[in-house]
């Protein structure tokens, strides 16, 4: 199955509007699919599993997944060591990862009361952990600078496809069969295919020829933390992170509660389900096209032109709860520019992580890179609570405060431009 999967990859690949892309994306693409598929089915119903079926407190719930915000901080750090070491490597790194999520996701079919569910979050955010830097690496050692950006949009298209088709299964296996911990053993399934394409697939593919030529951990890390472009980058780089980490997490309770429909109530949830749908769907049919287009600019006006569209998008937010009619359609249009926000971020931010790394510490940045994720999280998922927990005035008023603060993402943005324009030129021209 997955030969024939790869040998149709191959004769897409071929098209004239997509360049060549090496067998080995297009394995990893293949495994990302199936191991979002899985993620799918537990995206939204773990919460509701924990509270609804387990018995535990929301609060609890949160507290307990927040721990793998923690453990996921160390799986990074020591996921970008071990991705650069000559004796570890991208691909036994990859490997480790999903045996740890699939171990993870059985912990979490098993858990019926807060300890259990400590454990498995802490496995899981160590999985994620190792998991990042080392895919990131593999992504960035099989492209070319002239198809780097439409590479790691495969990966994402790859990601949301699965993740889409997940969640539709979820809802009707839910339906058929009443049972939540089947979803956590069909995700550690997941992980464990993308295991054996990892072991079938994918070859190592960092290519260090001796230990003179490797940098030491405690050296390389130093070294990246001297990097003045890249920290600029990453200066930038939380900002979009605490914007992402709004989608999931905080508008779907500012739609349920603040977002006034005809009924004088907020959004159902199957109404704010198929929001999201809609959101999948915007990136799923947009990530190439929007990846083609972005090409021809440098990868910091390709950011700059997902800030700006971050800004549009939570102006459309701050519409949705306070216009006094078409609520809905803001919301909808709203998650639509989000969508398309997204799929500009993602690729042309990690081709510029790829050309700021040495390809010998390509591990390394990609840890560092992953940990705004993590930065983002711990930033945004408090102070979007933070703002519900507020007056209606100031929670409404809280979007525009986003927009806002997108003038200080893409003010950063220009001088990292700057900066690379002076130091390498080329920078400005992929």
């Amino acid at each position: 199955m997955t030969f024939k999967l790869m040998k149709l990859a191959s004769q897409f690949q071929l098209s004239s509007w997509l360049p060549s892309i090496h067998p080995q994306v297009w394995s990893l693409a293949i495994g990302r699919f199936f191991s979002e598929v899985g993620t799918g089915f537990t995206l939204f119903y773990a919460p509701i599993f924990f509270v609804n079926e387990v018995g535990l407190s929301a609060t609890a719930v949160g507290v307990a997944l927040a721990g793998g915000s923690i453990s996921g901080i160390a799986g990074r750090v020591m996921g970008g060591s071990l991705a650069d070491s000559r004796n570890w490597g991208r691909r036994r790194t990859l490997l480790l990862a999903m045996a740890i999520l699939a171990i993870a996701s059985l912990v979490f079919a098993a858990t019926s009361n807060f300890t259990i569910l400590v454990i498995g979050s802490l496995i899981h955010g160590l999985g994620i952990g190792f998991y990042w830097p080392a895919v990131e690496a593999v992504v960035a050692d099989a492209s070319v600078i002239e198809n780097r950006r439409e590479t790691f949009a495969i990966s994402r298209l790859a990601d949301n496809l699965g993740l889409a088709i997940g969640i539709t299964l979820a809802g009707f296996l839910i339906g058929i069969i009443g049972s939540y911990r089947w979803l956590f053993i069909i995700d550690a399934i997941s992980f464990l295919v993308f295991f054996g394409v990892i072991y079938v697939g994918i070859t190592e593919t960092n290519k260090q020829e001796t230990d003179h030529e490797k940098i030491q951990n405690f050296a390389s890390w130093m070294a990246v933390l001297k990097d003045g472009r890249f920290l600029v980058y990453i200066a930038a780089n939380i900002f979009f992170t605490i914007y992402i980490s709004q989608i999931h997490s905080i508008l779907p309770l500012y739609f349920k509660n603040f977002v006034i429909e005809i009924t004088d109530k907020g959004f159902a949830e199957t109404m704010i389900s198929r929001i999201f749908g809609w959101h999948l769907l915007v990136a799923i049919i947009c990530q190439l096209p929007v990846t083609s287009v972005l090409k021809r600019f440098s990868h910091t006006l390709a950011l700059t032109v997902s800030a700006i569209l971050w800004a549009i998008g939570f102006g459309l937010i701050w519409l949705s709860g306070t216009a006094a009619s078409y609520n809905l359609l803001w919301a909808i249009l709203a998650l639509g520019v989000f969508a398309i926000a997204i799929v500009s971020y993602t690729p042309s931010a990690a081709s510029l992580v790829t050309e700021l790394a040495p390809e010998n510490q390509r591990g390394v940045y990609f840890s560092i890179n992953a940990l705004c994720w993590a930065v983002g999280s711990f930033i945004g998922h408090p102070l979007g609570g933070w703002a519900l927990d507020q007056p209606r005035m100031i929670t409404d008023h809280f979007w525009l405060g986003f927009s806002l603060s997108v003038a200080i993402a893409v003010a950063i943005l220009q001088y990292l431009n700057r900066i690379l324009a002076d130091l390498k030129p080329e920078f400005s021209q992929h």
